[in-house]
């Protein structure tokens, strides 16, 4: 491990960047308060361990406790994962404006896999900066290069599928992203001081019984999630070819980086984690699949302290754990929004499935409605307007569609958490037949904006009590910076 000084100068570095102060990790750590899952990791000096906040081990002494704000914080300096509470479970770090916005979207893309197989200064390009400014910036913000952080990530999902599935070691390296399997066993081994066949022999009990087609994960979140609202607004606007929401769950079909395949997610009793399902053909994908679910369902969201903020500000709220659905696919979703102008959201879903059946690629599953994968961008923008149009929509907005299908089959826009809301909100709105509805929809789920709202919308109008749009924002000044998860309670009214 390092030297007490520099273990110093890491928690001190964190604790500023989380705002949290070491009394409150404290107080957290020594109640196992849930809240803080995964806000910060305590490390443990004397045995060189490192835990989540909620960990069911004996208490520590305080003067042998360290707190950093990410995994690769406290693995950098020679802590490793408890076997117990499992660091690689935690849910994320989603505070908004937690660190400058270019470490946040270094961290977003990296958490999917940006740099598996790809290297840092290509990263650092599609971010519009040099990857010397990118280390720089992440060693200043998160105490960790953009490297290490991977590794971290690679590291901890490794770990999980050695313990909770019984795929063979080899593919747990590769799915995990790693590009050589001498190379995983060695990292494995530096970190944690084990080899990848002793965890496994050690966890065997644990493994759960799993179909030779597929792999469950555990996905954890902060209670509480009101998993039924999450289903019911899914399910009103799902697509049938490619999405849909059965008894209790969701699947749907994803395509990422050439691989496709279908997900399903369920919530067991346990409180406090979802079951995820991955057909064996997205394997090569995993980090991004687990990354997009968890947008997907808002899994990083810090309900308590959002609820106790819009409450204090006002907001009545009926229902607790109300999260912002993501989105499957940006362009996918982004379409969705611009079917949905005007209509009703039975009559939107009707036209995204015509649209899915038209330009969704076929898709070979178990599922009898998963049958497409969401249209492309690429194939869209080959398409007509006219035979777009033919869906059952006028002319002026297949146009639209078309449009900016152009634009991101170009790589001209980029529709994705990890982009400049700012930025992308200005290129919407050039596109004719965007306005801010749509560009403020399309921000708040397919970007997961916790900002973004927009005002202009009927129901939310009618819900806050008749309000026009300008009257609506200033009304909603007071909600910031939480104002969709305060458009998502004015909806469920």
């Amino acid at each position: 491990m390092a030297e007490n000084g520099e273990l110093i100068l890491f928690e001190v570095r964190i604790l500023t960047l989380m705002l949290l102060d070491q009394e409150t990790c404290t107080r957290a750590l020594e109640t196992r308060d849930a809240r803080f899952d995964g806000v910060f990791f305590v490390g443990i000096t004397s045995t060189g361990i490192y835990c989540r906040p909620v960990c069911p081990a004996r208490a520590t002494l305080r003067k042998n406790r360290r707190y950093f704000s990410n995994a690769a914080a406290a693995e950098r300096v020679g802590f490793r994962p408890c076997l117990r509470c499992r660091p690689e479970l935690a849910p994320g770090f989603a505070c908004v404006d937690a660190v400058p916005r270019l470490v946040q979207a270094a961290t977003l893309r990296i958490a999917a896999g940006a740099l598996n197989g790809r290297d840092v200064d290509g990263l650092a390009k599609s971010l519009g900066v040099s990857g010397r400014h990118l280390r720089r910036a992440m060693r200043q913000e998160l105490g960790v290069s953009p490297v290490e952080l991977a590794q971290t990530h690679r590291l901890l999902l490794a770990k999980q599928l050695l313990t909770d599935t019984s795929l063979p070691i080899s593919r747990v390296a590769f799915a995990s992203g790693f590009q050589s399997l001498r190379r995983f066993n060695a990292l494995f081994l530096d970190r944690y001081r084990l080899n990848p066949q002793s965890l496994r022999k050690s966890r065997t009990a644990r493994n759960a019984v799993q179909r030779a087609d597929s792999v469950r994960l555990m996905l954890t979140y902060r209670p509480p999630l009101a998993w039924d609202a999450l289903l019911a607004f899914l399910g009103a606007r799902a697509a049938p070819v490619a999405e849909c929401v059965f008894e209790g769950g969701y699947a749907r079909t994803l395509s990422i980086d050439g691989h496709a395949g279908v997900i399903r997610v369920t919530r067991p009793r346990a409180e406090g984690v979802l079951q995820l399902e991955v057909t064996a053909s997205l394997l090569p994908v995993l980090l991004a699949v687990v990354a997009r679910v968890r947008h997907l369902f808002d899994l990083d969201a810090e309900p308590d302290k959002i609820a106790k903020h819009l409450s204090s500000a006002g907001l009545v709220m009926k229902e607790r754990g109300l999260r912002v659905p993501g989105a499957g696919d940006g362009f996918e979703l982004a379409v969705r929004a611009i079917l949905g102008q005007q209509v009703t959201v039975k009559g939107a879903t009707t036209l995204m499935s015509r649209f899915t059946n038209a330009y969704g690629e076929a898709l070979v599953t178990d599922h009898p409605l998963l049958t497409r994968l969401a249209a492309t961008a690429d194939r869209v923008a080959s398409a007509t307007i006219s035979s777009i149009a033919a869906i059952g929509i006028p002319k002026a907005r297949a146009a639209t569609i078309h449009t900016l299908a152009a634009l991101v089959a170009s790589g001209t826009v980029s529709i994705e958490p990890a982009v400049d809301v700012r930025a992308l909100t200005r290129q919407l709105l050039e596109v004719p037949g965007i306005g801010p509805w749509t560009a403020e929809y399309i921000v708040m789920r397919a970007v997961h904006w916790p900002d973004a709202f927009p005002a202009s919308d009927l129901v939310l109008r009618r819900n806050a009590g008749n309000l026009t749009p300008s009257e609506l924002v200033r009304a909603a000044a007071k909600w910031h910076p939480w104002r969709a998860y305060a458009a998502m309670h004015l909806w469920r009214r």
